[in-house]
């Protein structure tokens, strides 16, 4: 029988100019090149110093063939050969105008009264301007590139630059972390326009293998205002509820909380800066009421 028998491969030889050298070297120190680009041109020069074709792939941590393609590729067209080779298939239909236009109407607000952009809405926003057709799955395939997802929201809080905020927090904090011996320490706030809804019917009990189902509809039974105080040491609470929200209608809830607490007691209470709590009213009551004991943070 007949053995079979390798042939050796040789590895083509690479000779490199000075000016050539230098072009490459600029090209894998350059921070604004392709990373394919300076990946090339490192195996040009790893082949120019005499290496083999498999420690430029270890050093490089690319394939031999990889290597391999590239060498003979400058061996017989020098560095033009390193240049992408034009790809068949269908020509590009959308142009870079039409990717600025879609980030353009993905990053502006969308027109009332919509709340968010979908790919349908940015297709027919910008299809006067440089689509030739609605596409909204090109639409979505721009936007999937670029990691641009307009279709979710998250919200934030626009917080006015206080001095002395994080002092403020700091203190209350401390309230509620380390509350005074003999002292009795209040969060108050007010909760308004709270919906009062029931059910229209009577959910159903969910069956082996099934989940419980519930009806949509529901009955209005108006709204309701309520103010509480929650005493962070007991968890207890104390509310009523209020018709209107203003100063005198707080002011009259604390008149409740001072009869119901006990003279002797320091107390301290926590509020927003909610228009009721900072209003002249509120602040006169909160200066003539215990004068000493009372003391009050917000």
């Amino acid at each position: 029988m007949p053995r079979a028998t390798k042939r050796a491969l040789t590895a083509v030889v690479v000779d490199l100019a000075e000016s050539v050298r230098a072009r490459l070297l600029r090209l894998t120190a350059s921070v604004t090149a392709q990373v394919r680009q300076a990946l090339r041109a490192k195996i040009i020069l790893g082949a120019a110093d005499g290496l083999a074709n498999a420690a430029i792939a270890r050093e490089l941590k690319v394939s031999v063939n990889t290597v391999r393609k590239w060498r003979g590729r400058f061996a017989a067209g020098g560095l033009a050969a390193l240049a992408d080779a034009k790809r068949s298939g269908r020509p590009c239909v959308y142009g870079p105008q039409v990717r600025v236009a879609v980030v353009a109407a993905a990053t502006s607000p969308p027109p009332h009264p919509e709340s968010t952009w979908s790919h349908r809405k940015i297709a027919a926003q910008v299809a006067g301007t440089v689509f030739t057709a609605n596409s909204p799955s090109q639409v979505g395939r721009i936007l999937a590139d670029l990691d641009l997802k307009p279709h979710r929201v998250r919200g934030w809080l626009t917080r006015r630059d206080t001095p002395d905020f994080w002092q403020r927090a700091a203190d209350v904090c401390n309230l509620y972390l380390s509350p005074p011996e003999g002292a009795v320490v209040l969060s108050v706030d007010e909760k308004t326009a709270i919906a009062a809804r029931s059910r229209r019917h009577l959910g159903q009990a969910p069956p082996p293998g099934w989940i419980a189902r519930q009806e949509f509809e529901y009955r209005r039974h108006g709204t309701a205002s309520p103010v509480a105080a929650l005493d962070v040491r007991s968890g207890q609470v104390l509310t009523e509820i209020i018709t209107r929200n203003n100063a005198a209608t707080f002011t009259a809830f604390l008149d409740r909380l001072d009869a119901v607490i006990d003279p002797s007691k320091e107390i301290h209470i926590v509020l927003d800066n909610g228009s009721s709590h900072t209003a002249k009213h509120t602040k006169t009551w909160l200066g003539s009421v215990r004068p000493i004991m009372f003391g009050a943070r917000w």
